[in-house]
């Protein structure tokens, strides 16, 4: 089975990408992780990402695509994968077909977990770290004993930077201007399976599942 996984911050992709890994048996293909793991190993691929990333440029698509095509072509990938954070444009997703065309596979499923900003705005910005410890919280989902003080080490809670509610609506912004016509791309091709992202972990992963069998 070869997925690709869609959704946006907030959105529990993580958290569904993992048990998915667990019940199919596929690996997990991220382009942040695949990109360290070619910086870590020196290919050939790696060392030309490493020449953008150190003069702090992106990573041209067809280096991210050739770096897929080298992870794609792994042993365990054999009985399928899933692409976490990749595609992310029109165009890497042209890319990204033509080299799967010329490999004889193809995407089986595009899964895109879907949420209402106001839920994932709410999701985010409920989050807390302990400045003492660094445990994790949420004013919602998982909130402490004492209000603002950590239950591990007594330590004060504060929200990051970045979880604000302004960072959080221009991420958002970024991801659906980029990814509107991605889904169109994959509705228009027939693979596209929208899962209602709200609800508990265990009723969105039922609903995946239900979708690809």
């Amino acid at each position: 089975m070869r997925l690709i996984l869609l959704g946006g911050p907030g959105a529990g992709k993580g958290t569904q990408a993992q048990k998915l890994v667990d019940k199919y048996g596929i690996p997990q293909i991220s382009t942040g992780d695949m990109l360290r793991a070619a910086l870590r190993e020196g290919t050939e691929l790696g060392l030309e990402a490493k020449k953008y990333m150190d003069a702090g440029k992106l990573v041209p698509d067809e280096v991210v695509v050739g770096l897929i095509e080298e992870r794609i072509k792994a042993g365990d990938c054999k009985d399928g994968f899933m692409l976490d954070g990749f595609p992310r444009t029109v165009g890497q997703a042209d890319a990204l077909k033509n080299v799967l065309d010329k490999m004889g596979i193809a995407i089986d499923h595009v899964i895109s977990i879907e949420v209402p900003n106001d839920e994932l705005v709410a999701r985010l910005t409920g989050r807390r770290a302990c400045r003492g410890c660094s445990s994790g919280y949420h004013v919602m989902f998982d909130p402490p004993k004492t209000e603002g003080v950590c239950d591990d080490c007594g330590g004060e809670l504060y929200q990051r930077d970045d979880d604000n509610e302004t960072t959080i609506r221009s991420r958002l912004n970024v991801y659906e201007e980029q990814t509107a016509p991605l889904i169109d791309y994959y509705k228009s091709a027939g693979l596209l399976r929208p899962i209602e992202g709200t609800g508990s972990i265990d009723e969105i992963f039922a609903r995946i599942t239900s979708v690809i069998g």
